[in-house]
């Protein structure tokens, strides 16, 4: 369901690059991409990319949210994944655990949770 306080067909901006949650767009469920996402309003559910995954400063999120790399300078209520790293920026806020190989978290931003960094299994020496 996508309820937009302007208009209610108005689409998301998409491009071959990626797509964009607009300021003024509400969305209750899934969404998928294997372009870059970014959330400029704001979902409740899950949000799932096969690359970047930004929420900006106006974005707000209570989801579960899975990506190559998260990107956040918003409002995150749930777990994030990110196989690359997780990047809060001066004023993001996120309540819930996350589970990555890297995280970055700036000066000013607001994080409350679990913190599960991921490595790749490196080969023993000698074979055992």
């Amino acid at each position: 369901m996508v309820n937009n306080a302007q208009s209610p067909t108005a689409p998301s901006t998409s491009t071959g690059d990626g797509a964009i949650i607009g300021e003024t767009m509400r969305i209750k469920g899934s969404i998928f991409s294997r372009d870059e996402l970014r959330i400029d309003g704001e979902v409740e559910g899950s949000l799932e990319s096969h690359n970047r995954l930004t929420i900006n400063s106006k974005g707000k999120a209570d989801a579960t949210i899975k990506a190559a790399e998260v990107v956040i300078a918003g409002t995150v209520n749930g777990n994030v994944e990110a196989t690359q790293r997780i990047v809060l920026r001066k004023g993001a806020n996120l309540v819930g655990d996350v589970k990555t190989a890297g995280i970055v978290i700036e000066d000013g931003a607001y994080f409350r949770g679990g913190i599960d960094i991921t490595r790749q299994d490196t080969p023993k020496a000698g074979g055992r």
